[in-house]
């Protein structure tokens, strides 16, 4: 299959060159991480035995925190991280962050405030809601639990698989 020479499409008539969004999107993936990636990570850890490389933090309400949250994730909202973080975490320490959704920006301010306090950071895009939407485990007061995945998040039998296949394994659609 070829493509033409040329585009033509108004969508490109503003493009920035192939090195710029090298470095464009090689950035975004040093700030970002997804909870497909978060969840695959915290998989393998379980699965061997290894250290995770990281603390997952979720930055919401304490409100927010007991309607759910990730399995083994430090609670710790943005508003205290400043304060708070110091005790609970050693220094340098690598954060993934987390809040409600892709609708609010409160992981990103979480995110903000662990690397003033010289942490490696990454925000998890999607937040909560996208961890719950696919399919992934959460925790609350009665325990641990899972909504069925969302078609429109989890569409995909290829890729990323996680659990037993027999049981509907979780898989990335990307």
């Amino acid at each position: 299959m070829t493509t033409p020479a040329a585009v033509t499409s108004p969508l490109f008539e503003h493009v920035a060159p192939a090195e710029a969004a090298i470095a464009h999107f090689r950035g975004r993936l040093g700030f970002e991480t997804d909870p497909s990636d978060v969840r695959a990570a915290l998989a393998e850890a379980a699965e061997t035995g290894s250290p995770l490389g990281f603390v997952l933090v979720d930055t919401r309400s304490d409100a927010a925190w007991v309607q759910g949250h990730v399995p083994g994730a430090l609670h710790l909202p943005t508003r205290r991280i400043a304060a708070e973080s110091a005790g609970l975490l050693e220094p340098g320490t690598p954060v993934v962050v987390y809040c409600w959704s892709p609708g609010c920006n409160g992981a990103t301010r979480a995110a903000l405030e662990f690397a003033l306090a010289g942490h490696p950071v990454k925000e998890m895009i999607g937040g909560f809601e996208y961890w719950v939407r696919e399919g992934f485990p959460f925790e609350t007061a009665e325990g641990v639990s899972a909504a069925r995945p969302d078609p429109l998040t989890n569409v995909s039998s290829s890729g990323l698989t996680l659990g037993d296949a027999a049981e509907g394994a979780i898989s990335c659609a990307c």
